[in-house]
């Protein structure tokens, strides 16, 4: 019997802002796979310089993809005002209030005002960027993403939910060939979000919540770390253990 799962595709209206002079355009195909999460990316603009010969793949990809490319010249040497026009652009279209999501694909500090305010909003926004980016602007965003994480083959696999999503058994992505080492500073974030989480008498808490709760406190995403879902990655760590039920995975601390 085929099962009709369109009535639970994500329906959101997303924008994706591109700071062409700082993000490498073959990260494209897995960017809009992961936005695919929040709904469909309607709006896609590529801000930057169009004279620099640096940018004619992003030029050949606006036309592939559908993507407006917006002209910013270097007004004076040294300073770059594609950041000022994608940050007044973002803001128009925060404010109509058909937006209900945000990627902006860049590694530039400069954005990190402009992700704060747009989740004042209670609007998401993932960040996508390379390992140099700098901590305020990934803290800053709903989801930072390392791009180069995100591997060739990602437009591949079934689309991985967002930290703090109910995960069931059902539906198990496979998991990626390259695991990153978890670290302290991970494993003591999970181990607060899991003691702050409601436990029931064998002292399972929720993932979801455990996952929710570690999503207030910290932008990482689980694929920075080579999983596709939380549940990959919690069952790598050995202070905790996975018991998955018929209504969604629970995990208890083990030390």
């Amino acid at each position: 019997m085929l099962i009709n799962n369109t009535a639970n595709a994500p329906t959101g209206n997303i924008a994706l802002l591109i700071d062409a002079d700082n993000a490498s355009h073959v990260h494209l195909d897995p960017v809009l796979t992961v936005l695919a999460e929040l709904g469909t990316v309607n709006v896609r603009r590529a801000y930057g310089n169009w004279k620099k010969p640096g940018l004619k793949n992003w030029a050949d990809l606006s036309l592939r993809h559908g993507i407006e490319p917006y002209q910013q010249f270097d007004i004076t040497k040294g300073k770059n005002a594609t950041d000022m026009k994608m940050t007044i652009d973002a803001m128009d279209l925060l404010f109509r209030g058909r937006i209900t999501g945000f990627g902006i694909m860049s590694s530039d500090s400069d954005f990190m005002p402009l992700a704060q305010r747009i989740r004042q909003e209670g609007i998401p926004v993932y960040g996508f960027g390379t390992e140099r980016t700098p901590s305020g602007f990934r803290e800053s965003c709903t989801r930072f993403i390392d791009v180069a994480k995100l591997g060739e083959d990602v437009s591949t696999m079934p689309l991985p939910p967002a930290i703090g999503r109910n995960e069931t058994a059902a539906a198990e992505p496979p998991k990626s060939n390259s695991k990153q080492k978890v670290d302290s500073d991970l494993v003591k974030l999970l181990i607060d979000a899991y003691s702050a989480s409601k436990q029931d008498a064998k002292k399972f808490a929720s993932l979801s919540e455990v996952g929710q709760r570690a999503g207030n406190r910290s932008s990482f995403d689980t694929r920075n770390y080579g999983f596709a879902r939380l549940s990959d990655l919690i069952e790598a760590v050995p202070n905790f253990q996975v018991e998955r039920r018929d209504n969604g995975v629970f995990v208890k601390r083990m030390r």
